[in-house]
């Protein structure tokens, strides 16, 4: 459904019917779920484990990947992803800022410069991030082509299971190998990180590697791959913004916020009820589907003054779109720099940056997985 019309039945359903009831499909286990769509009763819910699990993604996303941590509950949550944070700490995102992030920009930039228009969605924002998680993970570079391949299908697995079946278990394939090298000899790189960290005493084996990788795919890659172009299509429609951003870069954090609230990449985290509960006056069984709707609760007009209007000036407030509690994003300042580096290249490096007057823009759609999607951003600029 087109992006904005979903954005209006969201309004309508914060201000008339704040938890939607719905019947589950059978070939989900029948059942009923209810949709969230306000801000305090979405956070409240992520925040809140021990009422809303999240085991309920066993039977969707770990078919494909493994079993994951976006599956698990504490402690067994906990214990994984206290060692898997081990190669996300503050140092390696400061090298991850200063070498790979605006070399990888750069790189992507290079092949479409001269030629004074760019579709920034799949000529910069999607392969941007795979390029990225590739450098992080310590990958060969010739392997790049078929680990973007690998991402693409992990992507898209709501639209083409066993596609993502496939990619899964050659991307595993592929991977334990790099692990077990890694184990024999550990580099500077990701992957050496999650096979040398421990945390008393505990260390992740092979297939929790693997898992957590495939899973830092989707998760990681389709945030960024989504946010920027969309920040970008927000700010060419706001050009004074832009403008500011462009004289003065200390904007691009502030600006990248507004963006991941005004258009979340993902609108749905998914919970199931572990007892009887009260939402907003609504009764949910216990076994019941929780659908906690990100984009509905970053656009609340209860917490954020026109939450409608795209501002990048708007006093700092925690959003949805990285989720709330403890399945908070594990990679969301890596997405956050991503975004930020991503976008001053682009001002840095495309002169007159606006839409391509001679190329129709597609409407952002929202898809059946809950991603928003816009399939291109045809833009033009001052050719060198």
């Amino acid at each position: 459904m087109e992006l904005e019309a979903v954005y209006r039945g969201y309004a309508e359903h914060r201000r008339n019917a704040p938890v939607e009831r719905r019947a589950l499909p059978e070939a989900l286990g029948g059942g009923e779920m209810f949709v969230l769509y306000c801000y305090e009763d979405c956070a409240a819910v992520l925040r809140d484990p021990e009422t809303f699990s999240s085991s309920c993604y066993a039977d969707s996303v770990d078919r494909v990947m493994g079993r994951t941590i976006l599956s698990m509950d504490d402690p067994e949550h906990k214990a994984h992803r206290d060692l898997v944070a081990h190669g996300f700490r503050h140092g390696e995102l400061a090298t991850w800022a200063d070498q790979v992030i605006p070399a990888a920009c750069h790189e992507l930039i290079d092949r479409f410069q001269a030629a004074g228009r760019a579709d920034l969605v799949n000529d910069f924002g999607l392969p941007l991030p795979t390029r990225i998680t590739a450098r992080i993970l310590g990958l060969p570079a010739a392997d790049g082509e078929r680990f973007h391949g690998w991402a693409i299908d992990l992507i898209e697995i709501t639209g083409g299971l066993a596609r993502g079946q496939v990619a899964a278990a050659e991307l595993g394939d592929y991977l334990r190998r790099i692990i077990a090298e890694r184990r024999r000899e550990p580099r500077h790189d990701l992957i050496s990180d999650l096979v040398t960290a421990e945390v008393g005493g505990a260390r992740l084996d092979d297939e929790a590697i693997c898992s957590f990788l495939r899973l830092l795919l989707p998760a990681g890659v389709e945030t960024t791959a989504r946010s920027i172009p969309s920040l970008v299509r927000r700010l060419l429609a706001h050009p004074d913004q832009l403008e500011e951003v462009r004289r003065d870069r200390a904007l691009a954090g502030p600006a990248v916020e507004e963006g991941l609230r005004f258009d979340a990449p993902s609108h749905q985290a998914v919970r199931s009820a572990t007892r009887d509960v009260e939402i907003a006056g609504m009764a949910l069984p216990a076994g019941a589907m929780v659908i906690a709707n990100l984009a509905s609760a970053n656009r609340d007009e209860g917490r954020w003054s026109h939450a409608d209007r795209f501002d990048i000036h708007r006093e700092p407030q925690q959003h949805l779109s990285f989720a709330a509690g403890p399945h908070m994003c594990l990679g969301q300042h890596l997405a956050r720099l991503e975004s930020a580096i991503a976008l001053g290249a682009l001002l840095d490096r495309l002169s007159g940056l606006r839409l391509d007057p001679e190329q129709a823009l597609p409407e952002a759609r929202v898809g059946a997985s809950g991603m928003a999607v816009l399939a291109a951003l045809p833009v033009a600029f001052d050719a060198l």
